[in-house]
């Protein structure tokens, strides 16, 4: 009973999420942007699975990736051999990446390099940068120190990249935490800082999603300078012909094979790897494995529905509109529009709703989820809206990250060290799987219909979208310290005056 409650609790958080971003796609689909019968049937047919993948997905986690996660986090963090936690953690960045549906959609847009070359080295930079990650945490190291170190890093071997390979590097950091990664590393995290008593660990437990997004942008700026790819070019995705309601559900029947294959290829390495952990040390008993795989199930089953309700339904209404405003007399509305969208569609990530909630838990409720809701979607409205304004004008991607990340590491001298984790963590969160299945296909068929460069001026949107939460939520972070001060001030100005007061009538 229980478990049913729970369930049906997360799928009316997820219909919340997801009526917003399908109410806005049907409205244009009747005004501005009118969709031919079929792709409209196919995206309101994945509306539909998206509402049930995403509860299905979020009960799924609470019950077995963050208890695996924080469980492997303390137990491998106590060990007293050095080596046994590096090839651990880089085992599980490496393993968990490689079989990233979003990292897999990426790949395949870009075939001036071969897709196994491209998801490898993007798995070792995840790898090895989640290694540092922890070791960070366990030394207690500042997040803004590294930041620094390597952002800077990243600006000098942008210089030296392919211009037209640069916006991909720089999705590439983004799509690589996506919904399998980011509950798995978010639990390791707290697991690897429970184990320390300090006042600072909590905040230390964040920090490893943003870390592990900027070790595949070094990686494929490296291998873009290693092999030229100066013919790098983009193709838009084919559109399905779908003459009826009955061939709608044929499509998605015989689309879900490959998306249980997928899901089965990318929550595997976990489950084995978690599988090895508990023979060798007992930690969990029976009542917690029975619970963990139950959640496993739930897990499987959700992403399956929610991949298969993005990327058959939701891909080709994106692409269609973005290609039908952008053909249009009235072009400039691509901006206020994709800015719509981009408020709404962010409520809709499945790893959104897991930060979220691990973020209010670990603020005991100082920092809520509509705060950090509204944060991240004014963010991705920000994003969203620079992204077209390249698209329409092909302005170099560089004059909107330089000063995006310089005011992003400003911030960190200013806002507490938790705001600032939870902002660059926030970032690579927000740039999940309906970014790469919607977004970007909104982009690059505004691209194609203006005759624009797509890999110059449609890719890189998934960038903005990582980008921009962690200006948002540090400026929000600033603003509750500036309104703490003002309150105390405040509070003190009217002690002094009942002080006053008192002597007065003494």
């Amino acid at each position: 009973m229980r478990l049913n409650k729970q369930l049906k609790e997360k799928i009316q958080e997820s219909m919340a999420s997801v009526l917003p971003i399908t109410a806005i796609v049907f409205l244009l689909s009747i005004t501005i942007a009118p969709l031919d019968p079929g792709t409209l049937v196919l995206f309101l047919f994945g509306a539909i699975l998206l509402v049930g993948g995403m509860g299905l997905f979020t009960l799924g986690v609470d019950m077995s990736m963050i208890p695996m996660g924080e469980g492997v986090g303390v137990t491998v963090s106590k060990s007293k051999h050095l080596l046994i936690p590096v090839v651990v953690y880089f085992l599980l960045g490496v393993l968990t990446t490689m079989a990233e549906p979003d990292l897999t959609v990426l790949a395949n847009q870009v075939p001036a390099i071969d897709n196994m070359v491209l998801i490898l080295t993007v798995a070792v930079g995840v790898g090895l940068f989640l290694v540092a990650a922890t070791w960070r945490i366990q030394r207690g190291i500042p997040l803004r120190r590294l930041l620094l170190i390597f952002y800077f890093i990243v600006f000098a071997l942008a210089a030296a990249a392919p211009g037209n390979f640069i916006p991909v590097s720089f999705d590439s950091g983004g799509v690589t935490t996506g919904p399998i990664t980011v509950p798995f590393i978010m639990s390791l995290g707290l697991g690897i800082a429970s184990t320390r008593s300090d006042k600072n660990s909590a905040s230390d437990s964040f920090g490893l999603i943003s870390l592990c997004s900027i070790g595949p942008i070094l990686c494929v700026l490296v291998l873009g300078i290693i092999y030229q790819p100066q013919e790098a070019a983009s193709h838009l995705s084919v559109i399905p012909s779908i003459p009826d309601t009955a061939r709608a559900a044929r499509y998605f029947t015989q689309s879900f094979p490959t998306y249980l294959g997928e899901v089965a290829k990318a929550l595997l390495p976990i489950a084995g790897l978690f599988l090895v952990f508990q023979i060798i040390t007992r930690r969990f008993k029976r009542g917690q494995l029975m619970r963990i795989s139950t959640g496993l199930l739930y897990t499987y089953i959700g992403l399956v529905l929610f991949l298969c309700g993005v990327n058959v339904g939701f891909m080709p209404a994106g692409q269609l509109i973005g290609a039908t405003i952008a053909s249009g007399a009235s072009k400039w509305l691509l901006i206020p529009i994709g800015m719509l969208i981009g408020y709404y569609i962010v409520k809709a990530e499945p790893a959104v709703a897991v930060l979220t909630k691990q973020v209010e838990e670990i603020s005991n409720g100082s920092i809520s989820h509509k705060a950090m809701g509204l944060a991240l979607s004014i963010g991705v409205c920000v994003s969203v809206g620079l992204a077209m304004v390249r698209v329409l004008t092909g302005l170099n991607i560089f004059w909107l990250l330089i000063p995006g990340y310089a005011i992003s590491l400003g911030l960190t001298f200013v806002v507490p060290s938790i705001f600032t984790g939870i902002a660059f963590d926030s970032g690579g969160v927000a740039s999940g799987p309906m970014t790469a299945t919607f977004l970007l296909p909104f982009a690059q068929g505004a691209c194609h219909a203006l005759g624009g460069n797509m890999m110059t001026d449609a890719f890189g949107i998934v960038a903005m979208v990582a980008m921009t939460p962690l200006v948002t939520i540090q400026v929000m972070g600033l603003s509750s310290i500036l309104r703490h001060k003002l309150a105390r001030r405040r509070l003190r100005s009217r002690m002094e005056q009942v002080e006053d007061a008192v002597l007065y009538f003494d």
